[in-house]
């Protein structure tokens, strides 16, 4: 079998990085083919150490959005801000190698994110990370001392399959400013009248969907066919 010569520490890594490349290619940034459909073999050649466990450190990759995601994440026009500028930016989406992520390893990563100019960043980490570095991070998103678009954490538990291929999991599809205000006004609606999802829901922390947000679910029905149901993020 393919897999007996490599550590399972290695196969678990690949699964990881691919889904993480899958991941950012659902959200609308330009990710290569190639990556997403990269093979063991080929992973393990560039990626695994001597001692044929992962090397971490070279897993680290930056993402630019589409002009598609662009269009998505800016806002509506007002009077005020007649041309607005995109709420996204190029991410950085690094995999700390360290057993305990703590306070330290946050800002190092916070530090890097504004040093290289990146709008926002995911960090992929072995353990989940210690309370305090989780608290810091619930209140660094939009502060000057973190990027402008925040910074996500996943444990690597999380990514080892990508949710959203799960027969189960219904199409998400998020929704550009405009599209939120036709939805909003074709039904007489305001947007806490919706039904919610929880910006900690699985899928909607694999799409990394903000506070605010709305999205289209769009659901398979022995009946009707397809049918879309709408979701303000909280």
């Amino acid at each position: 079998m393919e897999g007996e010569k490599y550590q399972p520490s290695l196969i678990r890594m690949w699964r990881v990085w691919r889904t993480a490349k899958e991941m950012m290619n659902d959200r609308g940034y330009l990710v290569i083919e190639d990556d997403m459909t990269l093979s063991l073999e080929d992973f393990a050649q560039k990626y695994a150490r001597e001692d044929g466990e992962p090397d971490r450190s070279r897993l680290n990759f930056s993402c630019q959005p589409s002009e598609e995601m662009l269009l998505k994440y800016t806002p509506a026009p007002t009077k005020k801000e007649p041309n607005p500028t995109p709420e996204i930016g190029t991410i950085w989406i690094e995999f700390n190698s360290d057993e305990n992520v703590g306070l330290k390893q946050l800002r190092d990563y916070m530090g890097h994110l504004l040093n290289g100019s990146f709008y926002s960043g995911i960090m992929v980490t072995v353990k989940p990370m210690t309370g305090m570095a989780i608290r810091l991070l619930r209140g660094a998103t939009g502060m000057s001392d973190g990027p402008k678009g925040g910074v996500e954490v996943f444990v690597e538990q999380d990514l080892l399959v990508n949710i959203t291929k799960h027969e189960l999991v219904p199409k998400h599809v998020l929704l550009s400013a405009e599209e939120k205000d036709q939805l909003l006004q074709r039904y007489r609606l305001k947007q806490t009248q919706l039904p919610r999802i929880q910006s900690t829901d699985p899928v909607a922390k694999y799409l990394g969907l903000r506070r605010g947000a709305v999205v289209k679910i769009i659901r398979k029905s022995e009946t009707a066919g397809r049918y879309a149901s709408y979701r303000w993020v909280i």
